[in-house]
């Protein structure tokens, strides 16, 4: 056998042990992949400026940080959704442009903010623009808000437990984090 032919065939058999490894001993958990913010209280979050969903008895509850024109946001809502027995609080975070503020300035002020939100994320039904004058303060107050606890993209989601995790993740690691912070946290 030729060196050329010798070397291919130790580098596949190293390619494929290194795989079947790594195969073997990749975690499938979220256990310290993410941090939590640091004196996070979920009950001192202005809800008053979030669209609240509640999805089965909505026991658990998530804050997510969201851009009505994000792909990853629309698929997060929909996990969210089916992961079921959640109290979702959206709060519209538009940076992907003026399009996005527009979008969330109608949905914001609609008279069904929540009903547009859904609407809007699982039809691409558009709430139009809203009749008469509105107050889209709560933009700013969620642009604050999101700068206070380094939202930097969409979707953000921070959990109870004040975990937060920048971005989109599977819904699997979303309902261990949302287990993880529905338990008794240990007292130090």
């Amino acid at each position: 056998m030729n060196l050329r032919r010798r070397l291919l065939l130790a580098t596949c058999t190293w390619g494929a042990t290194a795989t079947m490894v790594h195969a073997q001993t990749r975690r499938d958990d979220v256990a310290g992949r993410f941090k939590k913010i640091e004196g996070f209280d979920f009950d001192k979050l202005p809800l008053q400026d979030a669209i609240t969903l509640v999805h089965g008895n909505g026991k658990r509850r998530i804050a997510v940080f969201s851009d009505p024109r994000c792909g990853h946001c629309q698929r997060v809502d929909k996990d969210l959704k089916a992961i079921g027995n959640v109290t979702v609080h959206v709060f519209l975070y538009p940076v992907l442009g003026e399009e996005s503020v527009a979008k969330v300035r109608n949905i914001l002020c609609s008279a069904r903010p929540a009903m547009n939100w859904e609407q809007w994320i699982e039809k691409g039904i558009d709430p139009g623009a809203p009749a008469g004058r509105c107050d889209a303060s709560a933009l700013q107050r969620n642009a604050a808000l999101g700068k206070r606890y380094d939202v930097s993209g969409t979707p953000t989601l921070i959990f109870g437990d004040g975990t937060r995790v920048p971005g989109a993740i599977r819904a699997a690691w979303i309902e261990q984090l949302l287990d993880a912070a529905d338990r008794p946290q240990p007292t130090s």
